[in-house]
């Protein structure tokens, strides 16, 4: 065990580090972070409307009057969830731009803007939609297509079919969707801006100038040429393939990496790498956020998407998302630290471990474990390797196996990462009791995990 130890700490940690220092990919764990509350915003629109609208129209039958009487709130949630998840995308770049040029130190506000003004350009420009004759009788429909007009019936209606319109923005470029494009040419359209003004391809204003005004005109070129690039990429690709860059980047990056991403063995992987690096007091999470940020978040985001689309599960794309994660293989945090708690209540006869536990057991409640990492210790406590680094995998298993099951429909609404246990499976998959209940299960499996080892401890204290 001590050869391993001093192994992990000479080869792993310093590269672990360094991950974990790379100012690419805390910019992005950053971007990520600070779009939590349009994030969650939405998620609350969601949610809300699946117990004033989906959950009574499901007990009560459709057009019941609870569900009527409602309908301003369900509107109003209609409208949050359009100004929220629907932009997401766009609200990524301009957090990623913004935070990538911050660590470079130039002006973040015109990164910011260069990144959206970029991912815009990438945007196709048109739309091909059915246009719904308001006022034209359904009588019409036979002496309509006499006359040349290409339309059919729809929702009761006349529509026109295959109609054309210029500056049309959709979901498909702007929400979940477009994640991926935000990232790839934010993160690429920031950098061209950053290292111009490092190079100082700048227009120079007299030091007299307001610096409001010299800021801005210092980021002209960088960024005309930064926006310029893009749209000629957009030009090239759209040329030679006949697809935007959004739909190249979805069919050859997006889905083949949350394809790789839902399957056991990654999300096992993923979950165990979380716990190696924190059993070095490295914080897993973040070193990692990049990864499960920018392909478990799209993935949640894309079945809030469905949903909201069906108002059903079974469509839902992917079984695994970062919400999966908080409800089903952190309770207490990561490693599972309520269960330890738990056990050191029931089996421990260290009186520190014992007040320890009391002192974090209100906040374990809550997913803050860092007392507990810290304090017992479990940050390079060999005693506890074992448990830290399985208990959570083995709790991912019996999520995934549920879900992948059809027994618990996926996490797709984001929850507040304190939610306690049972609550944030519960509210996660928009109020299924099984979820919370699996939820549960996980902590008592994990409970039954950290048992053995407390045991140990006490054995240890003893021959000391």
């Amino acid at each position: 065990m001590n050869a391993f130890m001093q192994w992990m700490e000479t080869h792993f940690m310093p590269m672990a580090a360094k991950i974990g220092s790379q100012r690419h990919l805390i910019a992005i764990r950053d971007g990520f972070i600070a779009i939590m509350p349009v994030t969650m915003v939405g998620s609350i629109a969601v949610l809300l409307n699946v117990f004033l609208r989906d959950l009574p129209n499901e007990w009560l039958g459709e057009g019941n009057g609870f569900v009527a009487a409602m309908d301003p709130i369900i509107a109003i949630n209609g409208n949050v969830y359009f100004g929220s998840i629907t932009v997401l995308g766009i609200a990524f770049t301009i957090s990623l731009g913004y935070h990538l040029s911050k660590s470079y130190d130039v002006n973040p506000i015109a990164g910011a803007v260069i990144a959206f003004s970029a991912v815009v350009t990438c945007m196709n420009q048109n739309a091909v939609f059915n246009y719904i004759l308001n006022g034209v009788d359904l009588s019409s429909l036979d002496s309509l297509k006499a006359a040349g007009l290409d339309v059919i019936e729809s929702e009761g209606a006349v529509a026109l079919q295959n109609v054309s319109g210029w500056g049309y923005m959709g979901e498909a470029y702007t929400g979940s969707s477009g994640l991926f494009t935000c990232l790839i040419v934010g993160l690429l359209s920031t950098m061209i801006y950053v290292k111009l003004m490092q190079k100082k391809v700048t227009i120079k204003l007299p030091d007299s100038v307001p610096p409001a005004v010299s800021n801005a005109f210092a980021a002209i070129i960088p960024g005309i040429v930064a926006i310029y690039v893009f749209g000629i990429l957009t030009q090239i690709s759209v040329q030679f393939t006949g697809l935007y860059p959004n739909d190249l980047i979805v069919e050859w990056i997006q889905k083949p990496l949350l394809g790789l991403s839902q399957g056991l063995g990654s999300v096992v992987l993923m979950m165990f790498l979380i716990q190696l690096f924190w059993f070095f007091g490295l914080h897993g999470d973040n070193i990692l956020a990049p990864v499960t940020e920018g392909i478990y978040t799209p993935a949640l985001l894309e079945n809030l998407r469905i949903w909201n689309e069906t108002q059903s599960t079974a469509d839902m794309p992917y079984i695994w998302t970062r919400g999966s994660i908080n409800a089903y293989a952190m309770a207490g945090g990561s490693g599972m630290t309520l269960a330890l708690l738990i056990a050191i209540f029931i089996v421990s006869k260290k009186k520190d471990s014992r007040e320890i536990a009391k002192l974090a057991l209100p906040m374990g409640v809550f997913n803050i474990n860092e007392p507990v990492i810290f304090g017992i210790p479990i940050v390079l406590n060999p005693v506890y390797l074992i448990p830290w680094l399985i208990t959570a995998p083995v709790c991912s298993v019996i999520g995934y196996v549920f879900t992948a099951a059809h027994i618990i429909p996926p996490v797709y609404i984001q929850v507040p990462w304190v939610m306690p246990v049972g609550l944030y499976a519960f509210f996660g998959t928009g109020g299924s009791v099984m979820a919370g209940v699996v939820s549960l299960i996980c902590l008592a499996v994990a409970v039954l995990i950290w048992v053995p080892f407390v045991m140990l401890a006490n054995r240890m204290e003893n021959k000391q």
